[in-house]
Parts: structure tokens; C-alpha cells; sequence
């Protein structure tokens, strides 16, 4: 069962749309009382960081989900600043993050960016995997995603970075530590590429 985790951010209906395509069993969690029963957990997110943590918070779900990641070993997909939600520390605020994967949020330097518009990067961009991983299965070459940030994921290992992407210079777009994954774009937005995507991750 993947369970979308709807603290009040996120595509939550694209998600589930998508995955209702795939014929895969999909619910979505408003209470710690709906993650019952969860396989695999999505941690949609859109908007600045402190506010998103502030709104897991006042959920009611932010410990049930961090027992399921950290002691059940739950396997969880962030996504664009449910992402960024997985490190330590944001640039953006003040809050700290969920710290399941050691690193800390920065905000582009936009002296690096030869464009007439600096932030956000937003649109479409071409995402390069490191070596063979699960969750990029039939994206290896080609797989374009949907972008809207200002902000990205700083590894502090570079063993968790799973893919990058250029924008100015490379970043990383993708990370992975254990049962945790985080991916930087918009899957639910990023047609069959995206779906391809979310598929694999609901075969891990």
C-alpha cells in the first residue's frame, strides 16, 4: 500500500491518479491513525521549508511517520521540498529538518547562472543517474522531469547522491540512505517519465 501523507502540501491527488493508472493500492494519510497499515509512504511537499515542517508538525503525523521511516524501516519517497524536509537544516529557515539523510538545503548561487532569470529554476530538465539504482529503472538515458525550486539537497556523503541535474553547474536532484529516497523534481508532473518513476518506486 503506498500512502500519500497529506499534512495540507503537495499534488496529493496526482499522486494518487497516477498510481491509480498503475493499478497500485494507494491511500492517503490526513491522521497518524490512516498510516496504518502503510508499505511505503510519499512526503509530497511545495512551498518554503519552515512552513512545510511546521505543517507536519501540527498534523498530529510527524511522529508516527518518523517511527515507521526510522524504526520500521518503512520505505519513504520525498518529494521536491518533501525532500528537502529529509535533511538536517535549510538555508531557508530555521527549523530543523527531519535529518534521515545527513546534508543541508542551500539556495542556488545565482552568480553561477548564465540565465536573464535566475530563480527559481523552473520547467523541464534532463536528470543523470549515478550508477544503476532501482528507482531510476528504465530512465537510465533520456528521462526528462518537471522543476520548480530555488533551493537544492547538499549531501554531506556522497554515497546518498542518486542523480543530478545541471542548472548552471550540477546539483544534486535525487538522494537515497537506506529506506529513505528523495527527488528533488516533480514526478507527479512529469508525465510518463514521472510515472516510470513512482512504479519503481512502489516495486522496491
Amino acid at each position: 500500500m503506498i500512502t500519500i501523507i497529506d499534512y495540507g502540501l503537495g499534488n496529493i491527488s496526482a499522486f494518487v491518479n497516477t498510481y491509480k493508472r498503475l493499478n497500485v493500492a494507494v491511500s492517503v494519510a490526513k491522521t497518524s491513525g490512516d498510516l496504518m497499515g502503510a508499505t511505503k509512504l510519499i512526503l509530497p511537499g511545495v512551498g518554503a521549508f519552515d512552513y512545510a515542517m511546521l505543517l507536519l508538525k501540527q498534523s498530529g503525523m510527524h511522529d508516527a511517520v518518523n517511527e515507521l521511516v526510522t524504526r520500521r524501516k518503512v520505505p519513504v519517497l520525498g518529494v521536491c521540498v518533501g525532500m528537502q524536509m529529509l535533511a538536517s537544516s535549510s538555508e531557508e529557515g530555521y527549523l530543523p529538518g527531519l535529518g534521515w539523510i545527513p546534508g543541508r538545503v542551500r539556495r542556488f548561487d545565482v552568480s553561477l547562472l548564465p540565465y536573464s532569470t535566475h530563480l527559481p529554476h523552473m520547467g523541464w530538465n534532463d536528470v543523470k543517474p549515478l550508477g544503476s539504482t532501482s528507482l531510476f529503472a528504465h530512465l537510465e538515458k533520456d528521462a526528462r522531469f518537471y522543476f520548480l525550486h530555488s533551493y537544492y539537497f547538499e549531501c554531506e556523503q556522497r554515497q546518498n547522491v542518486l542523480a543530478q541535474t545541471i542548472y548552471g553547474d550540477s546539483f544534486t536532484c535525487a538522494v537515497n540512505h537506506e529506506n529513505v529516497y528523495g527527488v528533488q523534481f516533480h514526478p507527479e508532473k512529469s508525465h510518463h517519465f514521472g510515472a516510470q518513476l513512482l512504479k519503481n518506486f512502489s516495486d522496491l
